[in-house]
């Protein structure tokens, strides 16, 4: 008797789940939709609403594979971007609460080698809200093999070479009425923080921000770096079948900048679950609210309040037309995509949280369906929110 193809068994598995999923609730079947139009292979959705987790909701499978698991609501996946306003301009942050930085500091009092640069002389705000100058991206990866560092020497080094190649970009004039969405200016943010508090970003990030909040699995993967993830590699999505490593990614960073800084950078590294983000998002909206907590209010409202000019304020982006976060948030939100396929909105007047935790770039990043499907599911959220008062 011939065996059943392993097409025929994911698909038989994936029916099986979703005949136990409620498909009554709205929440699950955007969510369903999303996969059967192979948005994502699967998704982890978090809501809390007025303090009250509203939706956490896993569908799908971590993957395309024969052997692929049902997602999980602790499911890890690569945060990709999230890692901007989650690790470093929540460091940053801390480190201005802390009187040990100061927003209008320029580059050059921290990082002595970009004196005689043009970003030496670049205040830190700007950089934040990408109104440094600096471009996108650049493939810096390439000039690297595709290993990770042995040791911190070596990452050490890393950094210094990547800071070296940056100070060579030519940097944009920019009259602070102008954004050019940076990688490049948060791998320089993560070297302040490195620099400033002569700790990796991972340690400092899981001894100031993720340990305080309980925020588990959140951290970083990377050589010696202590257990920031209480979960095997097993427990994380994967992503691409990359070809400069040559593999299919799971457990280790997917953006190849990030990779070649040993997995921890200050643009993209975090891996977690949709749950101990959600301790991170908390902390934001309390201090937004005015609440004490870890981060300071008034510099909360600071960060999260758009520059002139530009949605884009210090770590987060704000709503604008045609926005991801859809047509119904209030203008004081502030959130954050992952090209991964994740994402946050925060809706301080709703007193709203959405997390949205996919890998659309699975099998390949590709695919680009995840643009429509976002504004979608928040409305979607939205409308189930306005439903039930």
């Amino acid at each position: 008797m011939l065996s059943e193809p392993p097409i025929g068994k994911q698909a038989r598995r994936f029916d099986l789940l979703i005949k136990i999923l409620d498909q009554t609730d709205p929440m699950v079947r955007i969510l369903l939709e999303g996969i059967q139009a192979q948005v994502f292979p699967g998704a982890v959705l978090f809501v809390r609403h007025q303090g009250y987790l509203r939706v956490h909701h896993a569908v799908g499978l971590t993957s395309g594979l024969p052997d692929a698991h049902p997602v999980q609501l602790q499911t890890i996946y690569d945060l990709a971007s999230l890692t901007k306003p989650l690790a470093t301009a929540s460091a940053i942050l801390l480190l201005v609460q802390d009187g040990l930085l100061d927003l209008s500091t320029p580059i050059d009092v921290v990082l002595q080698e970009t004196k005689n640069f043009p970003l030496g002389r670049v205040i830190l705000k700007d950089v934040l809200s990408h109104q440094s100058g600096l471009p996108a991206w650049r493939p810096f990866y390439q000039a690297f093999p595709p290993a990770l560092p042995s040791d911190v020497p070596s990452r050490h080094g890393r950094a210094r070479a990547f800071l070296d190649v940056i100070l060579k970009e030519p940097i944009e004039a920019v009259a602070h009425h102008k954004s050019i969405y940076s990688d490049l200016g948060y791998m320089v943010l993560g070297f302040i923080v490195e620099r400033i508090t002569n700790q990796s970003l991972a340690d400092f990030c899981r001894s100031r921000i993720f340990g305080p909040l309980h925020a588990s699995p959140l951290g970083y993967r990377g050589p010696n770096v202590a257990a920031t993830l209480d979960s095997s590699i097993g427990g994380c999505a994967p992503t691409e079948q990359d070809p400069w490593r040559g593999r299919l990614l799971q457990g280790e960073v997917h953006d190849e900048n990030a990779f070649a800084l040993g997995g921890i950078a200050g643009h993209a590294g975090l891996f977690g679950t949709a749950e101990a983000i959600g301790q991170i998002t908390n902390v934001w909206l309390e201090g937004y609210k005015g609440n004490p907590g870890l981060l300071d209010p008034h510099l909360v409202k600071q960060f999260v309040t758009a520059q002139p000019g530009t949605s884009w304020a210090l770590g987060w982006d704000t709503p604008s037309q045609p926005s991801s976060s859809g047509q119904w948030l209030s203008p004081e939100s502030f959130g954050h995509l992952g090209f991964t396929g994740t994402s946050i909105w925060i809706d301080p007047i709703r007193d709203l949280e959405v997390i949205f935790l996919s890998n659309r770039v699975h099998p390949t990043r590709d695919n680009q369906a995840i643009k429509a499907f976002r504004p979608k599911l928040h409305d979607a959220i939205i409308q189930k929110l306005s439903d039930h008062g």
